[in-house]
């Protein structure tokens, strides 16, 4: 019987295999790259805001305290958005004729709130409770970056699984006393690793690294 196909078609063949196999690897190392990418994660990309507001003047200038403005981060999941009414405790008697302000003034003259854009957020179908972070001894600079050094707010990590798996995994290293939580710019000490295993101890942390820890 006659051969039916030409023995290049061997060649041809395997060329054709490995060569859909790179090219679908490499097409897994572009998404991957692209998902990673400031373009996706939008870290350190400034959103568009109402109002410029600036966390280095208001924190690190005046020395507000964040729980000043986010008033239910250590009681609730959600760290709050401050009203309108907060910002005029203070613009009411300070620039009252500044241009740039007027957005807050006609909020509050038109009872209507200010539209922010969400810098740190997470998908819809994760579970944050900031509440329980707080008060195990997680840093707020820990998620959010040097906020006191941000003259407009911008997002300093990914909040991608990956990176929030790194301490889920080993709490230890992020760990700090709960009275240097709101603390920016803490140092930790030398044997972190030590106070770390102590904190997690006296603090009950544990290690949760379920599907069904933050998909709920």
């Amino acid at each position: 019987m006659a051969q039916v196909f030409h023995p290049s078609t061997n060649t041809i063949a395997r060329v054709t295999i490995f060569g859909g196999i790179f090219l679908l690897g490499g097409l897994v190392w572009v998404l991957a790259g692209i998902n990673s990418s400031d373009y996706v994660t939008k870290v350190q990309v400034v959103q568009p805001q109402p109002v410029p507001f600036s966390h280095k003047h208001h924190v690190s200038g005046l020395g507000i305290d964040c729980r000043y403005c986010h008033t239910t981060v250590e009681t609730s999941n959600f760290a709050g958005i401050p009203p309108t009414e907060t910002c005029m405790s203070c613009h009411s008697q300070i620039w009252v004729d500044s241009p740039m302000l007027e957005p807050v003034r006609a909020s509050l003259r038109d009872n209507k709130s200010l539209e922010w854009t969400r810098v740190n957020d997470v998908p819809d179908f994760v579970y944050f409770n900031h509440s329980i972070h707080i008060n195990k001894g997680i840093g707020c600079e820990t998620c959010h970056g040097r906020v006191d050094q941000m003259p407009l707010m911008v997002k300093a990590e990914t909040l991608q699984m990956e990176w929030c798996l790194t301490c889920h995994r080993d709490p230890g290293q992020y760990i700090r006393p709960r009275e240097q939580v709101f603390t920016m710019g803490y140092s930790y000490p030398a044997n972190q690793k030590e106070v770390g295993q102590r904190l997690v101890k006296e603090y009950n942390v544990r290690s949760l690294i379920d599907c069904y820890t933050c998909h709920r």
